[in-house]
């Protein structure tokens, strides 16, 4: 059975000093006996009713709602009349009793919640201790980073994922990479790598991903990369620290991880196998397409260089010979050609005197 409110109460019903009091607007009747009363003084239903020309039932109606909000009464030595009351007095008698027992409510209820809120530390210090671990560690020192990834690695039971941009890494750096991953591979731990295509040019790296994938290791390449990563097991990962190059950041929130996660796979899906630069494959030809696309959108030849992981020399070197095969004049020309080349016939390309 539904309709009621708290203890039963209908809605619309105001209870009172032990009495209901239905919340309804006053009828007109109601407003008018009201003012007649309060403007003459002390006067019997009847003559009210006759005076003001209302029935006697819709008289009777207004003085029993007028009775009930406290705005008549009968005068004590003559029960008959009835004399207007102050609408203060008659708010006083049915609103403040109500008005206090809201502030009761409210009292308990900020006292309610002060009394869970203390339980607050409790409940988050015995998160952190089951977790063992913050959801985020700032870490600056760089012997330290390279500590906690070693110490990842030797724990890691089922995959790794690492992306790599900006081209190939130092020799001394693989040499450290290839020990610690091999152990892992020899676990029966997965590994997936990902580099920019301009990582197939570099032979330290060309060497290491021989070795690495005699192992077992997987390595693809992309033109552009998201981010520097390393993530264990989907539950840990390693990113760059924002204004300090030797520090980084350690994620472990499940949520934030996962997205990161999420991120490597879908590169990871749109990459090619690692294969060296002397091979056949389309990846000279995406690196291409990214330096015109870069251009078209602008792009220094230093910022396009630092995107696709390239020396500033090897970048020109590329942009030289896109312009030579397109016929171009300047750098946002080829972009342009490009662009119509790739979508077919076009008008005739602008004319730029810039380089």
């Amino acid at each position: 059975m539904g309709g009621t409110g708290e203890g039963g109460q209908l809605p619309g019903v105001q209870e009172t000093a032990g009495r209901t009091v239905p919340v309804t607007r006053l009828s007109e009747e109601a407003v008018r006996l009201f003012r007649w009363v309060s403007d003459r003084g002390p006067c019997d239903a009847r003559t009210l009713g006759a005076t003001l020309d209302l029935p006697e039932q819709r008289t009777a109606a207004a003085l029993a709602r007028l009775t009930e909000l406290l705005l008549v009464r009968p005068l004590p030595e003559d029960p008959d009349l009835i004399v207007a009351v102050a609408p203060e007095a008659a708010i006083a008698a049915l609103v403040a009793p109500t008005e206090a027992g809201l502030r009761r409510r409210l009292a308990e209820i900020e006292q309610l919640r002060g009394e869970l809120a203390l339980l607050t530390p409790f409940y988050t210090e015995a998160q952190r201790r089951r977790q063992g671990r913050p959801p985020l560690t700032e870490v600056t020192d760089l012997d330290t980073v390279v500590g906690m990834i070693t110490d990842a690695t030797v724990h890691c039971r089922h995959d790794v994922r690492t992306c790599h941009p900006g081209g190939g890494r130092s020799p001394s750096l693989l040499e450290q990479a290839y020990i610690r991953d091999r152990d892992m591979l020899r676990r029966g731990v997965r590994m997936r790598t990902l580099y920019q295509h301009t990582a197939r040019y570099h032979l330290p790296t060309q060497e290491y991903a021989r070795r690495m994938t005699g192992e077992g290791a997987e390595i693809r390449t992309l033109s552009e990369l998201f981010g520097r990563m390393i993530a264990f097991d989907a539950e840990t990962v390693f990113i760059p620290h924002q204004g300090d190059p030797d520090a980084a950041i350690v994620i472990h929130e499940p949520s934030t991880v996962a997205y990161l996660c999420a991120a490597f796979d879908h590169a990871w899906s749109l990459a090619e196998p690692y294969q060296p630069a002397w091979t056949e494959s389309s990846a000279r030809e995406e690196v291409k397409q990214a330096i015109v696309r870069l251009l078209a959108e602008g792009m220094k030849d230093e910022m396009v260089a630092r995107r696709l992981g390239m020396s500033l020399r090897t970048c020109r070197k590329h942009i030289a010979e896109i312009m030579e095969q397109l016929g171009a004049a300047s750098r946002f020309q080829a972009g342009y050609l490009a662009r119509v080349q790739s979508s077919g016939p076009a008008p005739a390309a602008p004319v730029s005197g810039g380089s």
